[in-house]
């Protein structure tokens, strides 16, 4: 999309109320940073929060990342470095994309393979900077349970952000992950509501997991829409306010790529949902 829609869709969140911003390096390479910061630059700051990750450096000498398919990006691809001075320059050159001072939560973004350096590097840099004062929250971004568990376990995290893993259809973070995070009072920002796709338009060839849906999926995804339709309910709206049910999910985060997306999940998000939807749904 164009600078300048991408700006458009930012102050419909704004206007829309909305004072929680996610972003990452690793999203447009760059691009995503400097379009959210352009906007957020002439809001009052003490208004809205704002995070970004850790663990990707973007370099114009790294290789393309197999598959990310961004189009129109910046010459550079993101290389994985999550060292406490690879840490500090992210955040250096996050904020210089970003163009404001500060951000208010860092995440550890995807360190799926690299635990050991996540802990020891990454981990170390945000408790640093959290310490000082710099940022108000060190956490994760990931998109499973288990790994988020052993941070839990093994640091001192204020949130993560949980990608999939709590929906509908996908409730994996419900055994260990979020009853862990109630108990040691971790906020979790739940992301990926939609699973990719599938709950937002369910339908043989949609998008689990940023794959193709199997078609068990597909089918669970239909009944599940048929029993919000007899509710007089839409499934998107099912699917956006489920998280929140939870005591341990702070916030839902959505990704919008047009105005009209962010007014739609805003009135997905206000739909009235009976209690007796959701417990059809459990069942």
């Amino acid at each position: 999309m164009a600078d300048d829609e991408a700006h458009r869709v930012v102050e419909a969140a704004w206007q829309a109320g909305i004072r929680f911003f996610d972003t990452a390096p690793l999203y447009g390479h760059g691009l995503a940073e400097q379009r959210l910061g352009a906007v957020l630059r002439a809001k009052p700051r003490e208004e809205f929060v704002l995070a970004t990750k850790v663990g990707r450096l973007l370099r114009a000498d790294a290789p393309p990342e197999p598959g990310q398919a961004y189009k129109g990006v910046p010459p550079v691809n993101p290389t994985y470095d999550f060292s406490y001075d690879g840490v500090m320059r992210s955040v250096e050159e996050s904020l210089a994309r970003l163009g404001l001072d500060r951000v208010d939560v860092l995440h550890i973004h995807d360190p799926d393979e690299h635990f050991e350096d996540a802990l020891a590097g990454a981990y170390r840099a945000l408790d640093r900077l959290r310490a000082e004062g710099t940022i108000r929250a060190v956490g994760a971004g990931m998109n499973q349970a288990e790994m988020l568990v052993r941070f839990a376990r093994e640091a001192d995290f204020d949130c993560f952000l949980l990608a999939g893993r709590y929906t509908l259809l996908d409730r994996t973070g419900a055994a260990e992950l979020l009853p862990l995070c109630v108990e040691k009072s971790i906020a979790i920002i739940a992301g990926g509501v939609f699973n990719s796709g599938i709950l937002a338009n369910p339908r043989p060839g949609t998008t689990f997991n940023y794959q193709q849906a199997p078609p068990e999926l597909v089918d669970r995804a239909l009944r599940m829409q048929e029993i919000c339709a007899r509710h007089g309910v839409e499934l998107k709206a099912a699917a956006i306010q489920f998280p929140l049910r939870h005591p341990a999910v702070a916030s839902v985060l959505t990704g919008c790529r047009s105005v009209r997306e962010v007014e739609e999940n805003v009135r997905m998000f206000q739909a009235p949902i009976p209690s007796s939807l959701w417990d059809e749904l459990d069942a």
